[in-house]
């Protein structure tokens, strides 16, 4: 975001008398403050405002409240989540608190953000049966000491008929049709539920609530983020910050990271899959990463792209990254293990670890397709007979041609692609 004319190019110079030591060490902390926040961000707004808010925190030594709000719409959470979570590490280990927010209230109206049809609502069971998981996940990222866990059902509950058109009296239809959603649904004769103009409403209150100073999200939520601001003008608070993080691309680069999509890396995966799909990414999209997931310097990520433009080796730094995210999430054995289960594969040997499976054997022998379906390797048959002619099947390391072929009493290493294995024991 940039400063407005009449600001100095400095944002934290004043027009006062030359600084004392004790100032400069407060600017010098603001300063580093507003680098770690702005990184890899979208837009911050308003930056005059949280630029006075840090140098309020160092100057008295009272932490900043930082809120992030997550609705527990599904059970695990992938790398595309941690982008805020990690910018809320981040500000964390400046010192200020930080407050896990989960929507256990506003799960129940559904988030219209980015939808273009109504958001079926979650019931209770499934909430609840999200969030147990929710925090223990974001716990990889963030640290459960310096955490603040909150839910959003404590305030919004009470509340009632009353409490909420009090509260629905504070903001105007107008404005809740001015988000992109909801315009675009009205001018297409898409119905909008009723429920669902309460829920920016609701996410603001929140704030309200908590007495934000600044609240994260995806671009996507910028309208939502907005309202909380405007809501704490309504009842005498201080208005919050907020800051807007990009949306991370999934592995084909193109989309969202999805679970929907198939195109994501869901933190708590096995160490080898996640670290051969963060192998698999491009070396474009790599950078990308480096720079919403990665806690690496920004100059250390800049030597290393560097080295790469000038001839070294993209896998390297994919390399790097890969044992980063899979140390971060697991430990440094696992990328270890992890790293060494890619190289084996790729040089076409076989994992230490594979599946074992026990098969029952017909009269006559297993025919080969029924087997890698039994063994779940393929999800059908079809396509089996697919891969066997795309020579994409190995038995014992070795290419199968033979669609037609039957397995016989013994142990056999199956393997379909490069990913896929399974020890199958036929008797």
């Amino acid at each position: 975001m940039s400063l407005p004319p009449s600001a100095s190019r400095d944002p934290l110079s004043t027009a006062d008398a030359p600084p004392t030591a004790d100032t400069t060490a407060l600017d010098e902390a603001v300063r580093e403050a507003l680098a770690i926040t702005r990184r890899g961000c979208a837009e911050l707004l308003v930056e005059s405002d949280w630029i006075a808010k840090l140098r309020r925190s160092a100057a008295n030594g009272k932490p900043l409240r930082i809120k992030l709000g997550l609705d527990p719409t599904a059970p695990d959470i992938h790398l595309g989540h941690t982008v805020v979570l990690n910018k809320l590490r981040q500000l964390q280990d400046l010192g200020h608190t930080v407050i896990f927010l989960i929507g256990d209230f506003t799960s129940r109206i559904g988030d219209p953000s980015g939808r273009n049809t109504t958001r079926p609502p979650l019931t209770i069971e499934q909430i609840r049966d999200n969030a147990q998981t929710y925090y223990a996940q974001a716990s990889l990222v963030l640290d459960p000491a310096r955490t603040e866990i909150r839910y959003n059902s404590e305030w919004s509950e009470p509340l009632g008929a009353d409490g909420m058109i009090r509260l629905a009296s504070r903001y105007t239809l107008a404005r809740l049709l001015e988000r992109e959603d909801f315009t675009q649904r009205f001018r297409a004769n898409v119905p909008i539920a009723m429920h669902e103009l309460l829920y920016p409403l609701m996410q603001g209150y929140d704030s309200v609530a908590l007495h934000s100073d600044l609240e994260l999200g995806g671009t996507d939520q910028k309208f939502n983020l907005l309202v909380g601001r405007d809501l704490q003008k309504e009842y005498g608070q201080e208005p919050q910050c907020i800051l807007t993080m990009p949306l991370l691309e999934g592995l084909d680069g193109v989309d969202k990271m999805s679970k929907s999509k198939g195109n994501y890396i869901g933190i708590q995966e096995a160490p080898q899959s996640m670290y051969a799909k963060l192998l698999s990414i491009s070396d474009t999209l790599m950078w990308r990463y480096y720079e919403l997931l990665s806690f690496q310097p920004l100059q250390a990520i800049e030597r290393l792209r560097a080295e790469v433009e000038s001839g070294r080796n993209p896998k390297d730094a994919k390399v790097l990254l890969a044992r980063e995210l899979v140390t971060r999430f697991h430990s440094a054995q696992a990328a270890d293990a992890a790293q060494a289960d890619f190289e084996l594969r790729a040089r076409g040997g076989v994992p230490q670890e594979i599946p074992e499976v026990r098969l029952s054997l017909p009269e006559g022998g297993l025919a080969l397709p029924a087997a890698l379906k039994q063994a779940l390797l393929v999800p059908s048959t079809a396509e089996a007979l697919r891969m066997i002619a795309q020579h994409g099947v190995r038995i014992d390391g070795g290419v199968v041609e033979d669609r037609g072929l039957r397995l016989q009493a013994g142990t056999y290493v199956l393997q379909v692609g490069k990913r896929k294995f399974a020890r199958v024991h036929l008797s």
